[in-house]
């Protein structure tokens, strides 16, 4: 669980994403709070202190990067 973030999420065995500058897409083996499958982030160059998350809905929402942190 990212503690600032307030959902829990989950990992397959295997994760798998094409990976470009600043993007993951076609995520697959990451989901959250068990109902959303996460299937793209993105961190906009013109706000890097954002990171953007879509998932397989349609939803997609836009966090501080610091959320995301590690050991936090």
């Amino acid at each position: 669980m990212f503690n600032k973030l307030n959902q829990t999420v989950s990992y397959d065995t295997e994760v798998t994403a094409f990976v470009e500058k600043g993007k993951m897409k076609k995520v697959t083996g990451v989901k959250i709070e068990d109902l959303y499958s996460l299937v793209e982030v993105y961190v906009d160059e013109s706000s890097a202190d954002k990171v953007t998350i879509k998932t397989d809905t349609g939803l997609s929402d836009t966090r501080d990067a610091a959320v995301f942190a590690l050991g936090e």
